[in-house]
């Protein structure tokens, strides 16, 4: 009997105690702070108070870079043809060597031309002595004018003749149309040569040229004169380039712009066709306003993110621009000291209650 009256008034305040600790201990006052109590004050005013994060706005400068990866092109490069065919007289390149622009590479047979040229210049010789005669007999009134017209003419056409065979022999020499580097030959001394057939590769590589892409959504902050870092595989020496041409149009399908950039290559260590990695730093914003991504809440007519006035949300309209993986730019809406929402925004609504429990500058 004894036991019985002691073990049931344990039992009724360990209850007692349960009870107490679930309505009134220190995580049930907790959370009557965030939520505003199960009845808050008399006609519910207090009732649904938010509890948020704060970040004060403020001025800002703004820089990114990315890291992408690019494809080394030679500064020009061309697939050196004859514009004439016949035998090869001659080859006057080393493969791999340095070449001058105008510098001659291959001689094509042109001993035809050649005859034919002399066979035209003593035709022209005989017609400037007529042409000279007729003149004079014209100055005298003993030939009509339009005989002296017939010379002329036999004169001009046997000149035109020269200059047309002058041509031909000129195609039958491979000039180098820029300095530059020349690659393995695909002809022999000898050889049958055809505007079809390739004589080899003439590349020039400094600088060298590197093209990438960027996402589109950083177009504004790329232009002529950005500058980037890249490394290749096949050195461990870091480059430099400048940005000197932007592709005008968006690709579809990556919307991605391609750019592309130039970098000294005096010592020859880029090659074409080589694959670089870049650290694209992005043009700076001296002055803007960033926020956390998760602030701004698009919807049909554009942007808009909420403000503390007065210990309730304000909704406030704002413009916004470059983004980046966890910001995005604001160009319009809010200033500095603005007291921007950065939690619980899917519980705002215009006009609701909240606390600030973190402010962050």
């Amino acid at each position: 009997m004894k036991i019985k009256y002691i073990v049931w008034p344990l039992v009724i305040l360990l209850i007692a105690y349960l009870v107490y600790n679930k309505f009134y201990g220190e995580k049930a006052k907790e959370l009557q702070a965030q939520t505003g109590g199960a009845g808050g004050k008399k006609g519910g005013k207090r009732s649904g108070i938010v509890p948020v994060n704060v970040m004060i706005v403020k001025d800002t400068a703004f820089s990114s870079a990315i890291d992408i990866t690019g494809s080394i092109s030679a500064n020009e490069q061309v697939d050196l043809r004859s514009e004439t065919a016949g035998n090869i007289t001659g080859i006057f390149f080393n493969e791999g060597s340095h070449v001058e622009k105008g510098q001659v590479l291959v001689k094509v047979y042109d001993k035809d031309l050649v005859a034919q040229l002399k066979q035209v210049q003593v035709q022209i010789k005989l017609a400037e002595q007529t042409e000279y005669r007729n003149r004079v007999l014209l100055s005298k009134e003993a030939i009509s004018k339009e005989e002296y017209d017939t010379s002329l003419t036999s004169l001009n056409s046997y000149q035109a003749q020269a200059d047309a065979v002058k041509a031909q022999i000129d195609k039958t020499v491979v000039r180098a149309p820029f300095s530059g580097t020349i690659g393995l030959r695909n002809i022999s001394p000898g050889g049958y040569l055809s505007p079809q057939g390739s004589i080899a590769t003439l590349v020039n590589i400094d600088p060298a040229k590197i093209t990438f892409s960027v996402p589109e959504r950083y177009l504004p902050l790329v232009h002529a004169g950005s500058k980037i870092n890249f490394t290749i595989e096949s050195s461990r020496k870091p480059f430099t380039g400048t940005v000197y041409a932007i592709e005008p149009n968006i690709d579809v399908t990556s919307r991605t712009i391609t750019l592309r950039a130039k970098a000294d290559n005096k010592e020859g260590l880029l090659k074409a066709g080589g694959f670089a990695k870049i650290h694209f730093a992005l043009d700076q914003i001296p002055k803007t306003i960033m926020v956390p991504t998760e602030a701004v809440i698009p919807d049909i007519k554009g942007s808009n993110v909420f403000l503390v006035k007065n210990g309730h949300a304000v909704q406030k309209a704002v413009k916004t621009d470059t983004r980046t993986e966890s910001k995005i730019q604001v160009v319009d809406g809010l200033k500095a000291g603005d007291s921007l929402i950065v939690s619980g925004i899917i519980q705002m609504r215009p006009k609701v209650a909240v606390k600030v429990i973190k402010v962050i500058k």
